[in-house]
């Protein structure tokens, strides 16, 4: 489950979301969608813009009945919050982008399972201030959407060979400029296609992840270490 950080400022709950308490890449949360549809650019773009809008609607109603609701039935509660904003997601996405609703399927109404959304809602939003909450659930979102994006691109250019393909799915006919062939002839990689690419894709972003930490972590304590011999000879 999420981190119980609902006492940091709106700057700590952004970067939160964003890198240090990714759902993806740190709390290593709903995977099974993100596997499963992150083929393309387009697929993950659509499940994340969803995933994203329930992450902030359900925080900020779930902040706003926080004192109304009693804490033996507060689970209960907060999924049935959440299955009524996903329900409304999943219609409005049948009706205006119909053909992706059909390309992301029964992982639409599968967010109502997905961990990020009940953790935050649990962990964050049941304790703190409606902005606080909706920032959290927006940044949270943000996150997820970003590592869909660039795990579907990932995929995408190395099992088809093109970026944005199937683009009028999410942007209508207009869209279909927006594809790109990075490769003429390209016979395809099945493997980043499948399941098992899928998991050695996101395995590659977490190590990134964790590198640049890494490297930020060690920059950080070279300044620290600095610091004392810098004063030393100002004093001097």
């Amino acid at each position: 489950m999420a981190n119980n950080d609902s006492n940091g400022d709106y700057g700590e709950i952004a970067q939160n979301g964003l890198w240090d308490n990714n759902p993806a890449l740190v709390q290593i949360l709903g995977l099974c969608p993100l596997l499963a549809v992150s083929g393309t650019v387009i697929n993950g773009l659509g499940l994340g813009i969803a995933t994203l809008v329930t992450l902030a609607l359900s925080n900020a109603v779930v902040s706003l009945i926080r004192h109304q609701v009693k804490p033996d039935v507060r689970i209960p509660v907060f999924v049935v919050v959440i299955a009524s904003i996903v329900t409304a997601i999943e219609l409005a996405m049948n009706a205006y982008v119909h053909d992706l609703y059909l390309v992301l399927g029964i992982f639409i109404p599968l967010i109502v399972t997905n961990c990020s959304v009940l953790g935050r809602a649990e962990a964050f939003a049941s304790k703190t201030t409606v902005g606080r909450a909706a920032l959290d659930g927006f940044t949270m979102g943000l996150g997820f959407l970003a590592v869909l994006v660039v795990l579907g691109g990932l995929r995408e250019v190395l099992g088809k060979g093109t970026l944005f393909s199937q683009a009028h799915l999410m942007f209508g006919e207009g869209a279909k400029w927006m594809t790109i062939t990075l490769f003429d002839d390209y016979r395809g990689f099945l493997f980043a296609l499948l399941p098992p690419g899928a998991f050695i894709g996101l395995g590659l972003l977490i190590a990134l992840k964790n590198v640049i930490d890494a490297r930020r972590k060690q920059r950080r304590g070279a300044v620290a270490m600095a610091m004392p011999t810098s004063a030393a000879r100002t004093a001097a």
